[in-house]
């Protein structure tokens, strides 16, 4: 069809390199968005008490046994106001850097109050972490990750995760970490298995999720095994929801999702060849599991696990085929009326699918494609319209009786509606042009 219309051949380069510029630039950018909001905790911190918040005179410093004094009022104390009130001498002692000294040697014999506490002095100040770090807090940690209880293990992770997240981490804190033993034990307390506490899970996700977010070194982590382990640990969890309505699974597969969508946007993963272990159909599967899953007990999720449906598929020919071989693309496209995110990330994946070229065009066109993109087009909403525009391209380079199938549906008319928006204008009429004269 193409070779009959050679003045149109740079509509053609259009509808594969350019498009294919374009759409990896806004992938580019929409990822650099997600990190710098992902960073964001989640987390409810806990409040000041009003009277500690009020108090403006300087505590005075605490010795060992004071520490230790005020630990044990605040863990076995009577009285609640008893137990708050340690609480809030030991947070003001805490200011003065011998009395954090006397508690880092506290944290090192692996108590998991001290971890709590420790977690929350991070949040609240810069001066804090500054001091806290030349001391010796990371090899502090990485003493604490040993430990076979899993209560300390816990309070480790939250500790750690409220470091991670300081706005000086990426310079000052995570590269210390990276030297140390930390990253490998994370990923060890992450491996599936009979082992594996959902809690500590948990944590160390979320740990793991803000190292990667800040790009220092994830190369390293890859190479401590990150891709294996957090792959195994989402067949685990889709094999884990299939088998009990246990509640929370959900809080483990947000960051688990997060760390491999953002460690399948390095360069350097590319390089890495068959340590991926990410080209099983097996991922897609379970995938596919986890969404059925979030449409009933947590809907929020389905974006986290279709942004890593469209980075597993956006340079893998191996996964695109298998979205076909199972028989996935209908149940895909079900769930385009969820909501326009999540409509521009189902859009964007079957993307990735046609522009494999016609062998996969040829597969995605039967069906209620057609029919689900006109919708789409009836849409006010920029994003998904543009992506919708932009598959139908594809599909008429590649699949070239799709256009009149799209013109005996009434697609000129659907186009129409967008013709004076600016953003869509040239996609628009790039369309129209094809439809009208091939």
């Amino acid at each position: 069809m193409w070779s009959r219309y050679p003045r149109r051949s740079g509509l053609v380069a259009c509808g594969v390199e350019e498009l294919r510029r374009r759409r990896r630039e806004r992938e580019a950018a929409l990822r650099k968005a997600r990190r710098e909001q992902q960073l964001v905790s989640k987390r409810l911190l806990r409040e000041e008490a009003p009277e500690e918040a009020r108090g403006e005179c300087v505590a005075a410093v605490l010795g060992e046994a004071e520490v230790q004094q005020f630990l044990r009022l605040a863990q076995r104390g009577t009285e609640e106001k008893e137990r708050e009130k340690a609480l809030v001498s030991l947070r003001q002692g805490l200011q003065h850097p011998e009395t954090q000294q006397i508690f880092i040697r506290s944290v090192q014999v692996i108590q998991e109050l001290c971890l709590y506490t420790l977690g929350n002095l991070i949040v609240e100040s810069e001066v804090v972490r500054r001091q806290l770090l030349p001391q010796g807090i990371v090899p502090a940690l990485a003493a604490c990750i040993q430990s076979p209880h899993v209560a300390v293990l816990e309070a480790l992770g939250y500790a750690l995760s409220q470091l991670l997240q300081a706005k000086e981490a990426p310079e000052k804190i995570i590269p210390s970490i990276l030297d140390s033993l930390l990253p490998q034990h994370m990923l060890r307390l992450m491996q599936p298995g009979p082992k594996l506490n959902p809690g500590v899970a948990v944590e160390f996700a979320w740990c793991l999720h803000y190292i990667i977010c800040s790009q220092v070194n994830n190369t390293l982590l890859i190479t401590h095994g990150a891709l294996s382990t957090l792959g195994m640990l989402l067949l685990d969890l889709a094999g884990a929801v299939q088998r009990t309505e246990e509640a929370g699974l959900e809080l483990l597969a947000c960051p688990v999702l997060r760390c491999l969508s953002n460690l399948l946007t390095e360069v350097a993963v590319e390089a890495m060849g068959g340590q991926m272990q990410l080209k099983d159909e097996r991922i897609v599967a379970a995938l596919f599991i986890l969404f059925q899953f979030f449409l009933q007990k947590q809907p929020s999720l389905l974006p986290e696990g279709l942004w890593l449906l469209n980075n597993l598929t956006a340079n893998s020919p191996t996964l695109c085929t298998s979205l076909l071989s199972l028989d996935l693309i209908e149940p895909l496209l079900q769930l385009l009326p969820l909501s326009n995110v999540v409509s521009v990330l189902v859009l964007t994946v079957l993307c990735n699918v046609a522009e494999k070229g016609p062998a996969y065009c040829r597969q995605l066109w039967p069906g209620p494609l057609l029919s689900c993109l006109l919708k789409t087009l009836a849409l006010s909403d920029t994003e998904v319209v543009g992506q919708s525009l932009e598959l139908l391209q594809l599909l008429f380079l590649y699949q070239p009786e799709a256009v009149q199938a799209f013109l005996q549906q009434s697609g000129l008319q659907a186009l129409e509606r967008h013709q004076e928006e600016a953003q869509l204008q040239d996609r628009v009429h790039a369309l129209q042009q094809i439809a009208l004269h091939g």
